[in-house]
């Protein structure tokens, strides 16, 4: 059982940096033959919380490969406690449950009132962390892998067999701009995914600004690479995992980064025009994202797509931004 005196304390007791663990478990769903993994339908259940954009990638991944029969999902309670993510609990009067899809017990193990539980039945002396998302085999009772970028690349390809035509048709890692989009993750994961996270979780002044300012120098290049784009994705005319994996982050930014992990040297809405008109374009399309969540606030509400603050309207102005 892990030992960690609790569940939250993520930062290094010296240093005050935030410190993410490395996912524990890596193995891979596979159509070759003989793998431990085949991909099959019904056989994946896929643990998740709307709260997180780790596993918010892999649900649009899900939805865009036309994976909703094949893989099912299950959506934790959105407050996390010392035991970490739990499951709903209908039978408690008291209980407040979200109204979106899939807010409910864990429909695999319905004795089961954690995440962690799912963990410790498979290895009783886990000592990791028990994070989502998690990709569990119904059949072996295994977890296959809880590493959001290699679920996303699993999603990709290897259920291809089972799922129609148009949807074998989205490429979302197409050859062509792979290199470029490897390239474009190591800094989006780590100034900005992650830059957020050790901004928000930092226990020191120093801490804080040594994750924040290259935090918003990434958003600052981000902003110009869009900026430079034909549109409306990242890398043009058809969205990749780029955009999904920039775009987590981005919807979450101005409602709860900027003041619940401190990231307010400056807000998308004003501060990032063309980050502010892409993360626009993605939230009017539903295979983006497919459960509509609208975060509450700023007020006044978020802009029409050709609009822009007046702040921004006399940056544009005098060529600033």
């Amino acid at each position: 059982m892990s030992t960690d005196s609790k569940i939250t304390n993520w930062a290094d007791s010296k240093t005050g940096e935030f410190k993410r663990g490395q996912s524990a478990f890596r193995n891979w769903i596979s159509k070759k033959p003989g793998a431990e993994f085949p991909p099959e339908q019904g056989r994946y259940h896929l643990y998740v919380s709307y709260a997180c954009p780790w596993a918010h990638r892999t649900l649009i991944a899900r939805k865009l490969k036309g994976l909703e029969s094949i893989i099912d999902f299950t959506t934790v309670h959105e407050h996390m406690g010392e035991k970490g993510w739990r499951f709903v609990n209908p039978s408690d009067p008291n209980e407040k449950i979200i109204e979106a899809e899939n807010v409910r017990p864990d429909p695999v193990h319905p004795q089961f009132t954690h995440l962690r539980d799912i963990y410790f039945s498979v290895d009783p002396e886990y000592r990791g962390r028990f994070t989502v998302p998690t990709l569990y085999d119904v059949k072996q009772n295994k977890i296959v892998n809880n590493e959001s970028s290699e679920i996303l690349r699993m999603f990709y390809t290897e259920f291809d067999d089972l799922i129609e035509e148009k949807y074998r048709n989205v490429d979302l890692f197409p050859k062509e701009l792979q290199a470029d989009i490897e390239e474009t993750n190591k800094w989006t994961y780590d100034e900005i995914n992650n830059g957020v996270y050790k901004s928000g979780f930092a226990t020191t002044q120093d801490a804080y600004e040594k994750a924040l300012l290259p935090l918003f120098r990434s958003l600052d290049r981000a902003n110009t690479h869009l900026a430079s784009q034909p549109g409306p994705y990242y890398f043009g005319s058809h969205i990749t995992e780029a955009d999904i994996r920039l775009y987590t982050t981005i919807i979450r930014f101005d409602a709860v980064y900027v003041q619940h992990f401190k990231c307010n040297i400056k807000d998308i809405r004003s501060g990032f025009p063309a980050l502010h008109k892409w993360g626009h374009y993605t939230r009017s399309h539903s295979q983006i994202n497919p459960y509509g969540i609208v975060p509450v606030g700023p007020v006044p509400d978020i802009l029409p797509v050709d609009e822009e603050v007046e702040a921004v309207k006399a940056a544009v102005k005098a060529g600033l931004a």
